[in-house]
């Protein structure tokens, strides 16, 4: 059983940047791929950027060059680093961490970008 809890939401200017955190309890966490997505009010959710196990990463077209995703094994922890935010990045930010048949959700934060 895997636990996530994010951190680092609110409220931003556009131009701004924010770094999102979410912390994983339980063991084997860098065994985990994990993600972050987003969803908007009135829309589904979407795939924001991914890291494996391994460490390769990929994003959303709508954030490359602007987003980056890390994690740190030896604080069970990954991070979403946002820069250059737009108001259409205004969402709710989801971790998410898989393994196997295995899949976990965290709460959510939310993000506001407005000015």
């Amino acid at each position: 059983q895997v636990q996530l809890v994010e951190s680092g939401g609110g409220l931003v200017q556009p131009g701004g940047s924010l770094r999102l955190s979410c912390a994983a309890s339980g063991s084997i966490f860098s065994q985990y791929a994990m993600a972050w997505y987003r969803q908007a009010s009135g829309k589904q959710r979407e795939l924001v950027a991914r890291v494996t196990a391994g460490g390769s990463t990929n994003y959303a077209d709508s954030v490359k060059g602007r987003f980056t995703i890390s994690r740190d094994n030896a604080k069970n922890t990954v991070y979403l680093q946002m820069d250059s935010l737009k108001p259409e990045d205004t969402a709710v930010y989801y971790c998410h961490a898989r393994r196997i048949l295995s899949s976990y959700w965290g709460q959510g934060t939310q993000v506001t970008v407005s000015s």
